[in-house]
């Protein structure tokens, strides 16, 4: 009996798979995949891919987890394993601070070998997430809502410029998003027909989910509250135990996984070698205190292994010292509309509309699959609300996971409406070709994509920064335009330049001071107070995320100036006669500092002076010159210029300067203590 017109029964009643559903499949995974490679060879390498490939690869080699313990191995060990069978220069390792290390050797790793056959190799193994989270975005639709929802859910997705930036890159993110859609996947797989093999899956699927993010814990209490409203629906209290059961053997499982991913041993590093600093220093640094005694405490016993609580730590101590961009505003801290805001820029709007059209179909009962339904939303909501909460807001990248489900949420409006009235199906179509012409176009600068209510990629700076905009990913792209342009005479305050060699991508342009090339690495720089065009400046250093915002951001007067060019949307070109004091007056005072390292107060002074003539409202000169004269044995000259930092750091920006008090106010008690 066939069901009567406009009934969506037929959509979790899938038939078997037909030819012509297979072909579509396929050809949408080839597409896939040929943008991932496209995308891989075009983009250079980006903030975090340098250290993960190196720290994977030593993993491999040595077993060695303390190289750089920030996130779990897994996907570190999977994108580094194509490069054990190459002859590569390994550099040695030297004892330094654990993330200089990862990220210089990293570097000298990457830049020393065969650039881009690593990159190549590594990458496209990486997607091999991507790919999988194709397929079970399209199984679950299958599974659920039908054929057409499948196709629908997994065209769509595709398509989607957030994911094709981040689809094959040798980070976590992809990663984790698609490992959560797995285990939920399994775990409504398992409600509907439980099985010790389906049990055992989700056990699996969940250990290497722990084992690739650290957000991949929210498994458990998405799981635990998917139980939980199955006794409010009314289930037996039997078959709740048995639920409860369950969910201890997937714990027991993925905490068995956990261990072997880290070797079954505690110590993060082998042969007797210590974490640097040590997890117990290190722990000292979690802003939290309750935080701290909690990781001590695991620590002691051993519940973990030393590498991932050293992880855990720095995710506390990472989100406390992380400023984020938002709306043309530099913010000490997150807000909790942060992720909201970037979904509605980042997301396209076809992707907007169908979400629209799921949502009148659910209230409107057209759209009836409660059990799917939960399935999809429960988790977004869980996940988004922890997001929420967070204070790392550098990127949409954060909340992919809920993207996973909301594809297939989009396509079961799709196959919905189309079952509805065929008519439907035009409209479906249109939309799908608006998100093929809104992703196609900007490839391979996908990473700064905002849709066309926002301004479209070109507008994204305005609202959002970081990953959301500049990873470090437009070298390639650079070279090309200064090759077309004929430039050989150039500067570039670049976002990941010390991490990440411009030189090695052919780019000719001196370095001007950035937070990482010359306050972590200290990175030769010889920088004039007045400089000539072209001035080449990332969005993520004229943003203000590295310095700051207004005054105290050395590049300041580039905002609000309209550039010849803009990069992939996030390396902006500047011409003409540039006074940039302030950028001087930093290289200057790190100068000095590096002189009284060295003995020499007489020439640090010289340096911190001449530095103060051209930025005196800045913290850090002041601070030099006051080091200087403390050198010299002038206390009283020192303690007004300690005074007037501290005066500064209060009174300007004092949201983004704040951390700079604590350290001025001890030495002004020094100074106090000496007299």
């Amino acid at each position: 009996m066939k069901p009567p017109t406009g009934s969506t029964s037929t959509l979790n009643h899938p038939a078997k798979l037909r030819p012509g559903t297979i072909t579509g499949f396929a050809l949408l995974l080839f597409v896939l995949v040929f943008q991932l490679a496209y995308t891989t060879n075009e983009n250079s390498i980006t903030w975090d891919e340098g250290h993960h490939i190196f720290d994977g690869y030593n993993i491999w080699k040595q077993t060695d987890y303390g190289l750089n313990p920030e996130v779990p191995p897994l996907v570190k060990l999977v994108a580094s394993a194509p490069l054990l069978p190459m002859s590569l220069y390994v550099p040695p390792l030297q004892g330094r601070y654990s993330q200089t290390e990862a990220f210089l050797d990293g570097q000298d790793f990457i830049f020393r070998n065969d650039t881009e056959k690593i990159l190549f190799h590594t990458r496209m193994t990486a997607a091999v997430f991507m790919v999988a989270l194709a397929i079970a975005v399209f199984a679950a639709s299958y599974e659920m809502f039908g054929p057409l929802a499948a196709l629908a859910a997994l065209a769509f997705l595709i398509f989607d410029p957030t994911f094709l930036a981040n689809g094959a890159l040798v980070t976590t993110d992809i990663g984790i998003t698609c490992c959560i859609f797995v285990t939920v996947y399994l775990s409504y797989r398992y409600t509907k027909q439980p099985s010790a093999a389906r049990l055992i899956l989700i056990g699996i699927a969940t250990g290497i989910a722990v084992g690739t993010k650290f957000t991949g814990l929210l498994v458990f209490p998405m799981l635990l509250l998917l139980i939980l409203i199955e006794l409010l629906k009314g289930c037996s209290g039997r078959l709740f135990a048995r639920r409860i059961v369950a969910l201890l053997v997937v714990a027991f499982i993925s905490y068995a996984i956990l261990w072997a991913l880290y070797g079954f041993r505690y110590a993060a590093r082998p042969a007797g070698q210590k974490l640097n600093p040590t997890l117990a220093d290190y722990l000292k640094q979690v802003p939290n205190a309750k935080d701290a005694q909690h990781l001590a405490l695991v620590a002691r016993t051993h519940l973990l292994p030393e590498a991932y609580i050293y992880g855990l730590a720095n995710t506390k101590i990472t989100e406390f010292a992380d400023t984020s961009y938002f709306f043309g505003h530099i913010y000490r801290h997150g807000h909790w509309f942060y992720f909201p805001v970037a979904f509605l820029i980042k997301s396209t709007l076809p992707f907007l509309i169908l979400l629209i059209a799921a949502l009148i179909l659910i209230t409107t009962g057209r759209l009836k699959h409660r059990r799917e339904l939960l399935f999809l939303l429960l988790p977004c909501a869980v996940y988004l609300a922890v997001a929420m909460h967070s204070d790392m807001n550098i990127g949409v990248r954060h909340i992919l996971p809920i993207y996973a489900f909301l594809y297939v949420l989009a396509g079961a409006a799709a196959a919905s409406l189309i079952h509805l009235n065929r008519r439907w199906s035009y409209a479906i179509v249109l939309l799908l070709i608006w998100q093929i012409v809104t992703s196609v176009p900007i490839a391979s600068g996908y990473m700064a994509y905002a849709n066309e209510a926002w301004g479209g990629p070109a507008a994204t700076h305005k609202y959002l920064g970081d990953a959301n905009v500049d990873w470090g990913q437009q070298l390639k792209s650079t070279r090309k335009y200064l090759d077309s342009h004929g430039i050989k005479d150039c500067w570039i305050a670049y976002f990941v330049d010390g991490v990440v060699d411009p030189a090695y991508y052919g780019i000719p342009c001196k370095r001007l001071p950035t937070a990482v090339n010359l306050d972590w690495l200290n990175l030769p720089m010889d920088v004039p107070a007045e400089i000539d065009g072209p001035v080449l400046i990332s969005d993520g250093i004229l943003s203000g995320i590295d310095y700051g915002q207004n005054s105290i951001n050395p590049y300041d007067q580039f905002r609000h100036i309209q550039p010849t060019a803009a990069i992939q949307y996030g390396l902006f070109v500047y011409d003409g006669h540039f006074k940039i004091p302030l950028a001087c007056a930093l290289v200057k005072a790190k100068k000095a500092e590096v002189l009284l390292s060295q003995n020499n107060p007489d020439q640090a002074f010289t340096e911190a002076e001449t530095a103060a003539t051209l930025a005196p409202q800045s913290v850090a000169v002041q601070v030099a010159l006051g080091d200087a004269l403390v050198k010299l044995g002038k206390t009283t000259e020192a303690h007004a210029h300690y005074q007037q930092a501290l005066q500064l750091a209060q009174t300007v920006e004092p949201e983004l300067q704040a951390r700079s008090v604590p350290m001025l106010q001890a030495k002004l008690s020094a100074l106090v203590a000496q007299k």
